[in-house]
């Protein structure tokens, strides 16, 4: 056995976006680094065997962002995004699969956002915005670009590619709204399309319209408004006719649980499909016939087939189940690992079992990882609830210092997969000698829709409890030694990590990453502002304060605070911008408490770059190391 060391963490490689042909021989995925050294994350295509029977290929040799891999409906081609002649710029191509030959079909001046090859095989529907004008290129070139906000704003527009002329055309539908999603009916019927009032976030996730393009005549029809967040669109036949499906926020609040909604086509009856469910399902996957649907289901997933009158359970996986893709409904491919293996692309039938034929990490075989096991335990007020509890590597006996992670969201979970990452990370503490608990608190993904949405305006409050009865519980078990907590986070496990150091003392060292500190500052600022008002319970403009916001926001508690806090940020966040990491500082520094404030230049609301990734890593162990040693 080796040592886990941060290059081994940060050095890897993960497989992204299978895409199973349609006759169910090849199969195609994206092998992406973990870490990036310069501008660009250089992607790869990679080329599979169903069968197995060949190793896995490479399908290009060009140094590219490379995406989105689909196939023509004849399995002959593959489409897919790369930037190779232009880096940040990708555009369209084509691999003939009988020859291997690469054709760039698109040169789009801005880029091509999204592509989808139709049923009729000349032709492809993409997204793209408008390219510039030449008053646009003269504006850029005497620097006389003003930006006035509502006006030329960036939007995604529906473009149609004719694979025999190479011309694109743009349909005069859907008047300036963003267009986000598409997709075409399997008979090679009309194309759904999601679109946003605007591009952005905060209004556009909250303004969705659907509407239905027939690209042989261009006709569109609106089918009005549907829920926040809407996204997944999937088809299917029943006896009334077509259905359109997708998943959505339950309404009426924007911090819920989602569901999965069934629209009539012909009939406009609308249906939410899921409600009242303990699950929360997570994508839509369309077959042909009755659609797959993905449930996020405790710490586990389970899939299941969409029949008319009821949902059918088809089978259980442990952890998580992502990026589930199918040809016909008889094979599914996806995504997923075990608690000590990091995610692979796995191929089986819908019913498992599904069998592993990637490896994308052989440099994590032979490393020690520390023990992982589920916990289950009841809330103060009897809800019941459920987490991770990973053990030091090679050790069973405690009492350990213990540091809990806090996941993010708070609509996220730990789900029971291997919980090894370039952020403070279960196994990356283990390795160093801690316990480390993963809770899931009420607000999270996979109880329901009441169990996310009951904290809704209430952050910090039952949730905490959650977390610290967890707590207790490792205490009173011998895990955890009561005199060395520690607790981390980040986006919203940094908020928790803010508020439980305002909340109590007990822990002796903190991390707050990314997080938020002021509700009122981020419903302002940041890119999700409803949503966060939401989670909040108020903006600054909802009158003459104190505000419902001031009571739920660490900010608010900085003069209790003398917990010693590391705080981590990226100097680009727009998720949770830096001013609320240099709030937290300045209060810090205000109360004469001791903490580090670091900043990631370039980064955004992750972190991406190889030496930041490192440093934070390292960074972590050492501030723990600091505070909760002997």
């Amino acid at each position: 056995m080796t040592g886990l060391t941060a290059e081994v963490v940060v050095d890897g490689c993960a497989p992204q976006t299978p895409a199973l042909a349609p006759n169910g021989r090849l199969l195609c995925y994206v092998l992406a680094p973990i870490s990036r050294t310069g501008n660009h994350l250089d992607t790869e295509l990679w080329l599979a065997d169903t069968d197995g029977a060949v190793a896995p290929r490479r399908a290009t040799a060009d140094t590219a962002t490379e995406s989105r891999p689909l196939w023509s409906t004849d399995s002959e081609m593959l489409f897919f995004l790369s930037d190779h002649a232009d880096r940040g710029t990708p555009q369209l191509h084509r691999l003939t699969t009988a020859s291997g030959a690469v054709t760039t079909v698109t040169s789009w001046r801005t880029g091509v956002i999204d592509h989808l090859p139709l049923s009729d095989p000349h032709l492809v529907a993409l997204l793209a915005e408008d390219e510039p004008t030449e008053q646009d290129v003269l504006r850029d070139r005497d620097r006389d670009d003003a930006i006035v906000v509502g006006e030329s704003e960036p939007r995604a527009r529906l473009r149609m590619l004719d694979l025999r002329t190479g011309r694109v055309s743009t349909p005069g539908v859907f008047g300036d709204r963003h267009v986000v999603e598409l997709c075409q009916r399997p008979d090679g019927g009309p194309l759904a399309v999601l679109t946003w009032a605007s591009a952005d976030n905060d209004h556009g996730l909250r303004s969705n319209q659907l509407h239905l393009f027939d690209p042989t005549t261009g006709a569109a029809e609106n089918l009005g408004p549907v829920a926040a967040d809407a996204h997944s669109l999937t088809w299917w036949p029943g006896e009334d006719g077509w259905h359109l499906g997708y998943i959505a926020l339950t309404p009426p609040g924007l911090q819920a649980g989602t569901a999965v909604f069934d629209l009539a086509v012909d009939s406009r009856v609308l249906r939410n499909r899921t409600a009242g469910l303990s699950m929360c399902p997570t994508q839509l996957c369309q077959t042909g016939a009755a659609p797959l649907v993905v449930f996020a289901d405790g710490l586990n997933t389970t899939l299941a087939r969409l029949d008319p009158a009821d949902l059918t359970t088809l089978s259980h996986h442990p952890g998580r189940l992502d990026n589930v893709t199918t040809a016909s409904g008889n094979e599914i491919a996806a995504i997923t690992g075990t608690r000590y293996q990091p995610p692979n692309v796995h191929i089986g039938p819908p019913t498992g079992p599904l069998r592993r034929i990637t490896n994308t990490r052989p440099d994590l075989d032979g490393i020690a990882l520390g023990t992982q096991q589920p916990l289950a335990y009841r809330a103060a007020d009897g809800l019941d609830l459920d987490g991770l509890l990973v053990l030091p590597v090679g050790r069973t006996e405690g009492p350990f210092p213990l540091v809990t992670i806090v996941h993010g969201g708070p609509y996220d979970r730990y789900a029971d997969r291997c919980q090894l990452f370039w952020f403070p990370s279960a196994q990356w503490l283990a390795a160093a000698g801690y316990a480390v608990f993963l809770p899931n608190p009420r607000g999270g993904q996979g109880h329901g829709h009441q169990f996310a949405a009951s904290v809704a305006g209430r952050v910090g409050q039952q949730e905490w409890t959650d977390i610290l009865t967890g707590v207790d519980l490792l205490i009173a078990r011998g895990i955890a030694d009561p005199d060395r907590l520690g607790i981390a986070g980040w986006s919203h496990g940094g908020f928790m990590s803010a508020w439980a150091i305002g909340q109590t003392g007990r822990f002796r060292a903190a991390l707050v990453g990314a997080g938020v500190v002021d509700w009122g500052m981020l419903a302002a600022t940041g890119e999700n502002g409803q949503f966060e008002a939401a989670l909040g319970g108020s903006t600054g403009w909802s009158g003459i304060g104190p505000h419902p916001h001031d009571a739920v926001s660490p900010i608010s508690f900085a003069s209790h605070i003398r917990t010693p806090v590391l705080i981590l940020h990226g100097a680009e966040d727009t998720n949770v911008p830096l001013g609320q990491a240099v709030y937290l500082h300045r209060a810090l520094r205000h109360f004469d408490v001791e903490h580090e404030f670091v900043i990631y230049p370039r980064e955004g609301h992750s972190i991406r770059e190889r030496n930041h990734q490192l440093d934070v890593l390292r960074r972590t162990r050492a501030w723990f190391d600091r505070w909760l040693r002997p």
